[in-house]
Parts: structure tokens; sequence; C-alpha cells
């Protein structure tokens, strides 16, 4: 027999609690604590995984081969390198990202491109109708996958024994749950407790897993915080639903790096991978137009040129406004004060707004030379020349501060035909001059850089 009982669990960490209580005392946080109704065995029975594998033994350091790991080809190039070289075996991946961000459409657009291997899509939110649908919109596919609408953990544990995938989908994890919980769906006993049981077997058998799961209100991933803490790898799929571009950002990773950033297009065939979006996020003209400037950017390994826009205005109602997309608002606030105490620009009565062109939200500070040189050039109503490129972090005292891997962000310019590069001048140190075609202006303070573009 079972025993019902109620528990109230933190939303946030999984710590449970028999009565309520206001603040968490694992992870600190407030009203986070949710009831929850749980059944308890009266015997220990873990959840089927319809393997069986032999007990593990405790061995020596030295007895554990540690070989590269092995990874599957993915056959997408932006979707490799944000995995660290392919999906590793045995290793348990989760894609999360806004209703309608396009999660599903890049993951089974991704397995349809792997004819040799055994996939088992399961899906616990569409039909198999409608999966067949959105196949067909998609170009370039195979039809060896194996599709199964299922949401116990049990049943689909028996699929997976008859069928022997090389390759396992769920979508999403908040619909699964296993029979050995009395509560509903996607609550935070279900998410924990199957996605522990899908990662035993998934460690067990040395098959890899990708879990498509849903985001809150706040823009994380829902469900406790333990479901991002189990997997090995939480990539973020974002990107707004008026523009045609998507990012994959490696949140959590395992086997390779977080700073990763792949970047694909939108069409009604599916999602295109962008092997190049400088040429992409560049607008084709915008000679003798005041407030943009192009900066030199680098997410993970990638160098790519962004447009920075800027407007200033005169404040009309009274306190002066300050907005930025896909820019942290506080470090322009930052920017600006020193554009005030630094250099002289008195902007505290005018209305500030930045945009990064695209869609693209960037947090490498290299582009802070090109934020306040937009919003300059916007102030003064003088255009920035269309050939001229810029990269530097601006300190508090006005100084522009060196900024990593200068040569990548110069060769990067260089391709797309630009014919001016403003850096800091510490970064002039060690770099071979010989093989760089484009002029290159050295800055040691945001007035130097000024003087160069402004006269």
């Amino acid at each position: 027999m079972a025993k019902e009982k109620t528990v109230y669990v933190c939303s946030n960490c999984g710590q449970e609690s028999p009565k309520w209580i206001g603040k968490c005392p694992s992870c600190g946080e407030w009203n986070t604590y949710v009831e929850e109704t749980i059944r308890k065995e009266t015997v220990n029975k873990r959840p089927v995984s319809g393997i069986e594998t032999a007990k593990a033994k405790p061995v020596t350091l030295n007895e554990i081969i540690a070989d590269d790991e092995p990874r599957i080809d993915l056959h997408d190039a932006e979707l490799n390198r944000v995995l660290g070289g392919g999906l590793v075996q045995g290793s348990l991946v989760l894609i999360g990202g806004e209703p309608g961000i396009g999660k599903s459409t890049l993951v089974l657009q991704t397995v349809l491109q792997i004819p040799e291997k055994r996939i088992l899509y399961i899906s616990g939110e569409e039909s198999a109708r409608q999966l067949k649908l959105r196949a067909d919109r998609l170009t370039n596919i195979s039809n060896d996958c194996l599709i199964v609408c299922e949401t116990s953990l049990e049943q689909i544990y028996v699929h997976i024994k008859n069928t022997h995938p090389d390759l396992v989908i769920i979508d999403s994890i908040q619909t699964i749950s296993t029979e050995t919980l009395e509560s509903s769906p996607g609550s935070i006993a279900q998410v924990r407790e199957c996605s522990a049981s899908i990662l035993r077997f998934a460690k067990e058998t040395h098959t890899p897993v990708i879990l498509i799961g849903h985001i809150n209100k706040e823009g994380s991933i829902a469900g406790p915080k333990v479901l991002e803490h189990i997997v090995d790898t939480v990539l973020q799929f974002e990107g707004d639903q008026h523009y045609m571009y998507r990012i994959l950002r490696s949140i959590k990773n395992r086997f390779g790096s977080t700073a990763e950033l792949g970047i694909y297009e939108m069409r009604q065939d599916g999602l295109r991978q962008v092997n190049n979006p400088s040429e992409l996020l560049l607008s084709q003209d915008h000679e003798g137009m005041s407030g943009i400037a192009i900066a030199s950017a680098i997410e993970g390994i990638r160098p790519f040129l962004i447009e920075t826009q800027a407007l200033v205005s005169s404040a009309v109602y009274g306190n002066p406004q300050r907005s930025a997309t896909g820019f942290d608002i506080r470090r322009m606030n930052m920017l600006l004060a020193v554009l005030e105490k630094r250099v002289g620009f008195k902007l505290a009565q005018k209305d500030v707004f930045l945009n990064i062109a695209g869609g693209l939200k960037v947090n490498d500070p290299a582009i802070d030379l090109a934020v306040i040189s937009a919003i300059l050039s916007s102030n003064m109503d003088s255009a920035i020349e269309p050939e001229v490129c810029m990269a530097g972090e601006i300190g508090l005292s006005g100084e522009i501060r060196p900024v990593n891997r200068i040569e990548q962000r110069i060769g990067e310019a260089e391709k797309l035909g630009f014919k001016q590069f403003i850096l800091p001048k510490y970064n002039m140190q060690g770099l071979n001059t010989q093989k760089i075609k484009i002029e290159l202006i050295p800055v040691r303070k945001v007035e130097e850089a000024f003087r160069t573009l402004f006269g």
C-alpha cells in the first residue's frame, strides 16, 4: 500500500518542508514554497528503467581511462560548436526557450539530418500528425526517425527497450510523469524525479538524451533549480519573435565552453545556420546618418561586427528617459556619467536611447567605445565615417582599457572591407602589424578617440 502526504517544496532549489515557510533555509529565496501531494511506497521502489546493469564498485584514479569523449556529429556546425564539438555519448542536454521560439523545430530539424543513427523522438505536447506536418516543411530530411506520443515515464522506458535507439529526444520534460508520484505533470516533484531517472538511464546505457524544457515568466528554466544541476548541458534558445534571428547560448556545459554562441535565421522551411553573422547584422547603407557606430565584438570564439545605434534628444516630459535594448542599462548609465564627468558633454537633460541592431544581447565590454561614440554622434548630429570600426573598454577615469583577442577583431573588420580600426593603445604591444592591411588608430583616452572620429 502507498501512503499519501502533503509536503511543501521550494520551487527554486527543491528543498522540502513539512509546513509552509516564507524564506527557504537552503537557497535563501522568499515565497518559493509550493504545496505538493506525494505518495510514499511502503517498500523501496525505484522507477523501472528497463535496463539491467552491473553494480558499480570503487576503483582507483589510475585505473580510470580518460580518453577523449566520443561525440556524435549532429551535421549542424552551430549546434556542434555550442555543444563543444558534438553530442557526447551518455550526456543529458537541456534546451530551454520561450514558447514558439523554435526549440522543437531546431531539435526535429537536427535529428532528421542524422540518418546513420536510430533516433526515438518522444513527444508529450504534440500529436504525431503535427510532427509530420512540421517535418514536411523542413528540407533535406530523413524519414527514419521513430516518433511516439507518450507522457508516462514507465511507458517511455518500454519504448526505449523495444527500439534500442542511439539518441532519445523528450519534448518536453514538464509533460512527463512517473506513476510513483501522485502529483501532476510539471510539478516540482515530478520534474525532479523524472529528470533524475532519465539521467540514470543515460549514464548507465551511454545513450545521449536531449530534453526540451519550458521557461517561466522570469526567463529561467521552469521547475526546480536542481533540474539544471542534474543535466550535463543547458542551452538557452533565445531571440525576439519579431526578428528573424535566433541565438543558441550555452549556459552550462560539462563537455565544452559556456561562452559559445550559435546564430540561426528563422525561415519558412526551418532554421538556417548563419555562418557569417557580421554581414547580416550590419545595415547595407548608413552613410551620412548620425548615431551609428560599428563595434567588433566576440562571443565565445567567434568575432563579429555589430551595429550600435543611439538616439539623443531633448527631454520633453521633465525627467529624461534612459532606454537600452540588447545592452545593460546600468552600464550605459555609467558610460553617460563618464561622458559628462571626464569629457564635459552635458547629457543630464536629454533622452538617450540605445539599440543593438539585429535583436542581439551583447555582454562584451569591448563595445563600450562604440556605445559612447554612437551617443556622441547622435548628440552632435555628426555622422561617423562608415569605414571605421572600433573596440575598447571604457574605464571610470575615461581611459580606454585593452580588450582580449584583438587580432581576431581586427581580422573580422578587415575581412568585411573596413579601412580604419580604433583600438586601445595598450593592445598595440606585441601586435604583428606587418600582416594587417587595415589602418590601426591606437587611442589612450576617450578624448583622443573623439578627436579621431569628429576632428
